[in-house]
């Protein structure tokens, strides 16, 4: 039968900055043998490393450690720290400190417990795990747990994919988070409050590694921007679709899932519009016929249009050579005008002003368009040329004569991560009055 102890020792002293940690727990005596897993409190950690600070505001510590917010509700934020956790707080913790003060996380917890674990090793000649753990609250569960934030020593995820169930059935997503449940199993004897900063855990050996193996770190735990489904609340998401909103130039052969083009239409069409209309139509173009049968009218049409204004053949080249990036894109959206519902007034001037009403809310939709396409991880590229060959475009996609394109979206998965984008101070845009 499998089965494996945990307790927790005393006997540890407070802890003061530049603390050998490692002599501190051996002088402890908590019985270390090898291959058990020693479970060490982050506040400890912190402690040892001075990452203690003065601070009369604990929200100006949160900001210094805060890289990205994630979520935000009130005082509250959850953000990503400078270790890569995202977490309450940045993990800026006032308990268990000195008033006026705060703890920091440490630095670099895999490193923490790394030192942590040779200095076990000189001081008792044994070969142990280390985690250095701190506490979370999880999406959709309430209360909190204990979780690996460094480690060493560990086998600190078990990937069961490609293997089988008890009933042979194939295992094809299952990785499980090691270091996460031994970190929980220790919180079950250490407390919160017991002054019991260390664990260990006897009779798993198998998730330790050998003496000069120090494993994957917790750093391997965290999920990578691109993975996380759940990566930010609501307000958050709005605001990073946006900044993830670029021109993409270059895609991958890819096929684009029509699914997540349809799903952005849907957000395209929740834009503001004049008079209670739907002034947005958008004819997808996810076949490579109909993509071509299009680009090569418009081509025709384009150069047509360049010989009539006297340029040479060799600029005409230079000029469609540069255009193909929607010929180059495995998926076409070419977003529509319609009038249905406008007023007319019989004055030039308000007829006027009432089109434009029309272009500015089908802009919107292209713009909710272009955003929820980042938020499928699509990029994308809106190009005008459409707008300069109506009446091919109609033709050639048997549109009604009242479609007016605007443009078209070259859509699908970027060839290469766009350039960082220049920085934009709003107040340059802003004037007040």
């Amino acid at each position: 039968m499998s089965e494996y102890r945990v307790w927790a020792p005393s006997g540890l002293p407070e802890v003061a900055p530049g603390a050998d940690l490692a002599k501190l727990i051996a002088a402890a005596e908590p019985g270390l043998a090898d291959g058990d897993v020693l479970l060490v409190t982050s506040k400890i950690v912190s402690k040892a490393e001075g990452r203690i600070v003065r601070a009369a505001d604990r929200e100006a510590a949160i900001d210094a450690e805060t890289v990205r917010v994630v979520a935000r509700r009130g005082p509250l934020r959850i953000v990503e720290n400078r270790q890569g956790l995202v977490m309450a707080a940045a993990g800026v913790d006032a308990s268990n400190t000195a008033e006026g003060t705060v703890l920091l996380l440490p630095e670099d917890p895999d490193a923490s417990a790394r030192a942590i674990r040779e200095g076990l090793r000189e001081a008792l000649g044994v070969t142990v795990g280390v985690i250095v753990t701190d506490t979370f609250g999880r999406p959709w569960r309430a209360g909190l747990t204990d979780v690996a934030i460094g480690a060493a020593g560990v086998r600190v995820l078990a990937d069961l994919r490609g293997g089988t169930d008890a009933h042979g059935n194939p295992l094809s997503a299952t990785v499980v988070a090691t270091a996460d449940e031994l970190a929980s199993a220790g919180d079950l004897v250490k407390g919160k409050a017991s002054g019991l900063p260390v664990a260990v855990v006897r009779g798993l050996p198998h998730v330790v590694t050998g003496a000069t193996d120090q494993g994957e770190g917790a750093r391997a735990m965290v999920r990578s921007a691109r993975d996380d489904m759940f990566r930010l609340g609501t307000s958050e998401a709005v605001r990073e679709a946006l900044s993830l909103r670029r021109t993409v130039r270059a895609f991958t052969d890819e096929p684009v899932d029509p699914g997540s083009v349809r799903r952005a239409v849907a957000a395209a069409v929740t834009a503001p519009a004049p008079h209670h209309t739907t002034p947005w139509r958008f004819v997808l173009l996810g076949s490579a016929e109909s993509r071509l049968a299009l680009l090569d009218a418009m081509r025709d049409a384009w150069i047509a249009d360049l010989r009539r204004d006297g340029k040479s053949e060799e600029s005409i080249a230079k000029r469609v050579r540069r255009g193909d990036v929607l010929r180059n894109a495995p998926y076409l959206a070419v977003p529509c005008l319609v009038m249905d519902g406008s007023h007319t007034y019989g004055d030039a001037r308000r007829d006027a002003a009432e089109r434009e009403m029309f272009v500015v809310a089908t802009g919107a939709g292209v713009q909710n368009f272009l955003v929820a396409l980042a938020g499928e991880r699509l990029g994308s590229a809106w190009v005008s040329s459409t707008m300069f060959c109506r009446d091919v475009v109609r033709q050639v996609l048997d549109l009604p004569a009242g479609w007016d394109p605007m443009g078209a979206v070259a859509i699908g998965h970027p060839a290469q991560e766009p350039p960082a984008r220049p920085a934009r101070e709003a107040a340059a845009f802003i004037e007040v009055r």
